[in-house]
């Protein structure tokens, strides 16, 4: 038996003790989204009103040490949860019981094009306003976040700022690509038997069951390739009335070289915006690991004395045009060229380009991970004399403790030889992906288009490993600054 993206359901999690049961109830959901709701008032509060020293304040430390840790841990051993949970949904439900949505989004604007300029505006500012090191502009920046889900989505029917805007949904999409987990059919007869269609339109209420909404990110489950544009939300699971819908593990990776085309996406090939945000995923990842090495200091210095400038921003600025435009477009370029050579086709170069941009995917995700759970492993105990720190000035009794703020994590000699194989294990799927490619363009002598972007994998590669090697900035902890 055969989900539509061709993954074989050896295990659906839905059916496992527990889990199952727990993952098949509404309620869980809510509950997860309320307890982050809440944290993140608490977060909110305390980057506005508490300490502004970064690493005693839950604002910074939580954001940029603990969630982007927990995230990437997530997306490589389950997948997308934390869209799943995400307490965003919770305040946007509630605000549309005060305000019906009444507008579909503009098709001229159903692309990925905004998000991923929201993408690198985050990035941006995250290096330009040094976010880590400032409790109270994190603060707003999540409040930020929350206002403009809420201001999108009570105007715009369905889920159009996870689907379009959302620069941490748009990474944990692009993430999920390599996770071990999809939502998947289990028997694609009874889907064609089907004539309700509620996995993506849902259900109304009946006298025994409360209505069920479906896919608001708009995916026709019988026609789903992959985790892309998948929040895990599992609506779809609750509007099914053939319970025939599964939580399966999969091949990580397999999808980035699946030529069909697939529900709310399309077939890969011909999204260039898709490809865009995967290049610029990869490449950024290398580039925020390059803004926390000491010789992103030196090189900004020597742009500075050259241009005769002294402000950041604009300096900033020609790092991430030549980081995320110029670079990509020129190696993907010259490897998308050199792969036309070989197989001796009039195929443009944009097209072998695009086709083969998602190969990068699995090996961006691997310096992501692996940066962030050096700051995450190297400081994933500094949470505790700051909640100890927060119960003291709260209540004016140390009811969790006397603050101490020697606590911290693993040893960076420790975690050094865990970021490399993360490394090693993005770099591996990377090859794996580029390889189907490049067998599905020539049958017979695969290894002629694989060379190209063999060659572009381990020169990131290598540059992913130096960048690693140097000693990296623990920010927003006292255990680096």
């Amino acid at each position: 038996m055969t989900s539509a993206s061709a993954t074989t359901l050896e295990r659906d999690l839905l059916e496992t003790p527990l889990v199952g049961a727990l993952l098949r109830r509404r309620g869980w959901q809510l509950a997860a989204r309320g307890a982050l709701l809440a944290l993140a008032i608490v977060m909110v509060l305390q980057g506005l009103y508490g300490s502004q020293l970064a690493p005693k304040n839950l604002s910074t430390l939580l954001t940029w040490v603990h969630y982007r840790g927990f995230l990437v841990l997530a997306l490589l051993l389950v997948g997308n949860v934390f869209c799943t949970a995400c307490p965003i949904v919770l305040v946007r439900d509630l605000g549309r019981k005060l305000v019906r949505p009444f507008l579909s989004w503009p098709r001229a604007l159903r692309s990925k094009w905004i998000a991923i300029a929201l993408f690198v505006g985050v990035l941006y500012a995250y290096e330009l306003l040094d976010l880590w090191g400032d409790p109270w502009a994190t603060a707003w920046l999540v409040l930020g976040y929350f206002g403009a889900a809420l201001l999108v989505d009570v105007v715009f029917r369905g889920a159009s700022f996870c689907k379009f805007l959302c620069p941490v949904g748009q990474f944990n999409f692009v993430s999920s690509t390599v996770s071990p987990v999809e939502v998947a059919v289990k028997d694609r007869a009874v889907c064609d038997s089907c004539s309700g269609n509620e996995c993506l339109r849902g259900a109304p209420a009946t006298p025994t069951t409360p209505a069920r909404r479906g896919c608001e990110l708009g995916i026709f489950l019988p026609k789903k390739v992959g985790n892309l544009d998948c929040t895990f939300c599992l609506d779809c699971v609750h509007a099914c009335p053939e319970e025939n819908v599964a939580l399966t593990t999969r091949t990580p990776g397999l999808e980035l070289a699946d030529p069909r085309s697939r529900s709310g996406v399309g077939p890969l090939q011909s999204r260039t915006d898709l490809a865009f945000l995967a290049a610029v995923f990869t490449f950024g990842a290398l580039l925020n690991a390059f803004g926390m090495v000491s010789p992103v200091y030196a090189l900004q210095q020597s742009m500075a004395d050259f241009l005769g400038v002294r402000a950041e921003w604009p300096i900033l600025g020609i790092l991430f045009v030549v980081a995320l435009i110029v670079e990509p477009v020129v190696l993907l370029g010259l490897a998308a060229w050199w792969t036309r050579r070989v197989l001796a086709r009039r195929e443009g170069v944009l097209r072998i380009a695009v086709r083969y941009a998602y190969a990068l995917v699995p090996l961006g995700f691997g310096v992501w991970l692996s940066h962030y759970c050096f700051h995450f492993l190297t400081g994933f105990l500094t949470f505790v004399p700051v909640l100890q720190s927060l119960a003291l000035d709260v209540s004016g009794v140390a009811l969790l403790g006397t603050p101490d703020w020697t606590f911290g994590g693993m040893a960076e000699e420790t975690v050094y030889p865990i970021e490399l194989g993360l490394l090693g294990l993005g770099f591996a799927v990377s090859l794996a992906v580029t390889w189907r490619l490049a067998a599905a363009d020539d049958r017979a002598r695969p290894a002629r288009p694989f060379a190209p972007w063999a060659v572009l994998q381990s020169l990131l590669l290598v540059a992913a490993v130096w960048l690693l090697s140097q000693p990296m900035e623990m920010r927003g902890t006292f255990l680096g600054g």
